[in-house]
This record gives structure tokens, sequence and C-alpha cells, in this order.
């Protein structure tokens, strides 16, 4: 079975990968989730977050690639 090179999925909690992963802030802030310092981060998912603020699941899921990517680069 092949691992997941993925850390960060959809459903990942906002707060926490922002807290565990300050490269991927860039990301976020560039498709609009601005929310990263809101009180809701606490408990809204990635995926949650960007539907709230409009995002499509095809522009979900190429932030989550990108998020991914920054993480493996460490940018």
């Amino acid at each position: 079975m092949k691992k997941n090179p993925n850390k960060i999925t959809k459903d990942s909690n906002l707060a926490q990968v922002v807290y565990e992963h300050p490269e991927a802030v860039e990301v976020l802030l560039d498709y609009g989730l601005h929310c990263i310092g809101c009180m809701a981060s606490h408990y809204d998912s990635i995926g949650m977050g960007a539907k709230i603020h409009g995002l499509s699941d095809k522009e979900i899921d190429e932030m989550i690639g990108k998020i991914n990517k920054s993480i493996r680069s460490g940018k």
C-alpha cells in the first residue's frame, strides 16, 4: 500500500494547519481565506471554510494541492 504524500486534506482543521504549517498561510490567503485568525477557524475544516467563501470543489482541490506542495518544499 502506497502512503499518501499529501498531509493536508479538505477535512483538515483550518487552525491546526496554520499552526503546524505556517507556510500554508500564503496559499490560504491567495484563495481568499482571510479567516485564518478568526475564531471559527478552530472549528472549521479547510473545505468548510472554502465553501463558506464561495470556492468550488475544483478550486478547493487546487488549493489543497498547493498547500501540500508548499509544505513539502518548506515554502
